[in-house]
């Protein structure tokens, strides 16, 4: 089984399409989903996240990422900076990505915002050709003793790759669409110009409902903290033949925050892939994540062991701004 999934893993980047990363927690790693999102918050902001996918199968994938973004004055919009090392089959391919962003701002309304995000992105995968095994390297009594006689490739590659991003928001309410890898560039290994790195679509949207209390957003979109918000959340993505679907809530009351999703497959006829616990701490500068991914499908919890996610955060303060700026409320895991 280890085996197979490993075949699995590199031949996806070989030869064919494969999917990108995911994070469960999608408002947790906001640069990643959305390249909009950059300089949202105003203050400099410094995320960090950590995802292991099916464990049960020993270190099969394994992702971690780290941002950081604000917005300048200067440039009437954000920046930000992404950088991301996913390992699939047990570190037989290895992808790092480095990711420059600009979004521009503009107020519509008094309660009406747009922000238009690009990013370019350095993109490197390694191959690690030691840890494959091919059936030439087989014997019938003595298992894998025999050099492979296979072309050892180029174990590395590398390019640039660029995403857009449009956010659209008012005090309550977001929502926006992100378009990955534009101009799909070229990934494979062996044969150049065989394997287009897949155009992925991002389309989210989600509100921020008081619950009682005043449900007062404070300066530089800061929520009361004696209010209980219900935030109901969608997001859909696509990429080649994969379409999922997200759909959940959070309930948040300072500093504890708690959601429940589910993660849908459509097209297998729309049927339910996990079912997703989070829980999160936000108290002053610092947040702290932790979620779960409940394997549902025919592979089973047992088999993959679900997925383990943890996020950690940190919301800087900065000078007040002497003009309003409008920062997004939205969840925070």
């Amino acid at each position: 089984m280890r085996n197979l999934l490993l075949f699995v893993c590199v031949f996806t980047s070989l030869g064919t399409s494969a999917q990108d990363p995911h994070f469960t927690q999608f408002y947790a790693n906001p640069v990643y989903m959305n390249p909009a999102f950059a300089g949202s918050a105003r203050c400099p902001r410094i995320n960090l996240n950590y995802r292991n996918q099916w464990p049960a199968l020993n270190k099969t994938y394994i992702t971690y990422s780290a941002s950081y973004d604000q917005h300048i004055d200067l440039i009437s919009g954000g920046i930000g900076i992404n950088v991301m090392n996913d390992k699939a089959g047990e570190g037989t391919l290895a992808t790092t990505n480095i990711s420059g962003i600009y979004a521009y701002q503009l107020n519509i309304s008094r309660d009406f915002s747009i922000r238009l995000g690009l990013q370019a992105t350095y993109v490197q995968k390694k191959l690690n050709w030691d840890l494959l095994t091919f059936g030439d390297m087989i014997d019938p009594r003595y298992g894998y003793i025999y050099e492979t006689q296979e072309t050892r490739p180029n174990e590395n590659r590398s390019f640039a790759d660029f995403s857009a991003g449009i956010l659209a928001y008012s005090s309550t309410v977001y929502g926006g669409v992100a378009v990955s890898h534009l101009t799909q560039p070229d990934e494979a290994f062996i044969v150049e110009g065989t394997s287009e790195l897949p155009r992925k679509i991002t389309a989210h949207i989600g509100a921020m409902l008081p619950m009682g209390g005043s449900g007062r957003m404070s300066y530089g979109g800061n929520r009361d903290e004696e209010t209980t918000y219900l935030s109901p959340n969608l997001v859909y993505q696509q990429q080649v033949s994969f379409n999922y679907l997200n759909l959940g809530a959070y309930i948040s009351r300072t500093p504890l925050i708690g959601g429940l999703w589910f993660r849908a497959n459509i097209d297998d006829g729309f049927k339910s892939e996990s079912v997703i616990a989070l829980v999160g701490i936000q108290k002053g500068l610092f947040k702290f994540g932790y979620s779960y991914d409940i394997t549902v499908s025919k592979l089973g919890n047992s088999t993959t062991g679900g997925a383990h996610e943890v996020s950690f955060g940190m919301q800087f303060e900065c000078r007040p701004k002497k003009k309003r700026f409008r920062t997004i409320s939205c969840p925070s895991f």
